[in-house]
């Protein structure tokens, strides 16, 4: 895949135990903001209670689809981040997916999300997401790929992207 004159190889590999420091870089820097207002904690107490939430989430992902598939998003051979897919009978879902900030804006999460919609157009299954409400440029950009509201969670809107939905998202890059 080529975006703005550089040429970026996309691609995944399972998540392997060396890989748990790495991953807490990435959460970590999802929460970046929020740990900005705790500034008097430690950087071992941020690193601490991230580490908890990031256990948390996954504990919570795990029991609720046993079966998924947990990914390092590689760029050009370089961990850049992580995608956590569910597939059941009923839906492919994207549980996940987070690149570290020098990753970010560079057009990989829609590289991703088209080999999804691909998959999704592929099996007859809907793509589904939950993104966090007070998140409007993360909605926007789903909806652009033609995912629409599916119903609220609290705060988290689940979206969803039936097969053969108008959106701006090509699966072309697929093969990146």
């Amino acid at each position: 895949m080529t975006i703005t004159g550089e040429s970026l190889s996309v691609s995944l590999r399972p998540v392997a135990p060396a890989d748990e420091e790495f991953l807490l870089d990435v959460y970590g820097s999802t929460r970046a903001d929020e740990m900005a207002l705790v500034s008097w904690w430690t950087q071992e107490q941020k690193r601490a209670f991230l580490k908890s939430q990031l256990d948390a989430q996954r504990g919570e992902y795990e029991g609720r689809f046993p079966a998924a598939d947990y990914q390092i998003i590689l760029v050009n051979d370089e961990p850049a981040g992580r995608l956590w897919i569910a597939r059941t009978p009923e839906q492919i879902r994207l549980l996940d997916i987070a690149l570290l900030p020098g990753f970010r804006r560079r057009g990989i999460g829609a590289v991703l999300l088209g080999r999804l919609i691909a998959e999704s157009q592929q099996t007859g299954l809907p793509l589904r997401h939950m993104v966090f409400e007070l998140n409007p440029e993360a909605v926007r950009f789903y909806m652009r790929l033609g995912f629409a509201l599916l119903e609220r969670h609290g705060a988290y809107l689940e979206m969803e992207r039936v097969p053969g939905a108008a959106g701006g998202a090509s699966p072309a890059g697929a093969g990146g």
